[in-house]
């Protein structure tokens, strides 16, 4: 009897995963671990890496309410499990980066739309904030590609 007459499916075949799986995922888990960091240093309120802030910036970073903070920290964990779960080759990297880009929403719109981000963070923000924007989504893009070709499983 062989697996087939068992009524069981034998294993996917695995698709070789393509040199560029590789260098994506190590640079977008070395970027996103900057972001980690980032939330981190300034959750904890580590004074060697907020000295760097004005007492405006400050103000604004440390009255983001809960939830704010909340979907930050999806974006940013999202992302950062995201880049490993891609270097693992597992689908739910998927999963991650459109848990990222969710927090990424949420949060762009509370800087932009609910307080004065804007005017805080100024235009070097704000092409900060187009540069996160660009690299989750591709990233997103990128996974879900890599998925559909079956490199991830």
């Amino acid at each position: 009897m062989t697996v087939a007459d068992a009524g069981v499916r034998p294993p996917a075949e695995r698709t070789h995963a393509p040199w560029h799986l590789w260098l994506v995922g190590i640079v977008s888990l070395l970027w996103n671990a900057m972001g980690a960091f980032d939330y981190l240093a300034s959750q904890m309120r580590f004074d060697f890496y907020m000295s760097q802030f004005s007492e405006q910036e400050l103000a604004y970073f440390y009255g983001f309410p809960a939830w704010v903070v909340a979907f930050w920290a999806l974006g940013v964990w999202g992302s950062f499990f995201g880049s490993i779960a891609l270097l693992l080759r597992k689908t739910w990297a998927v999963w991650l980066f459109g848990v990222s880009i969710a927090g990424l929403v949420v949060t762009t719109i509370y800087s932009y739309g609910m307080s004065e981000g804007a005017e805080v963070m100024g235009t070097t923000g704000a092409i900060f904030t187009g540069v996160i924007w660009v690299i989750v989504v591709l990233l997103f893009l990128y996974s879900r590609a890599q998925a559909k070709k079956g490199v991830l499983h």
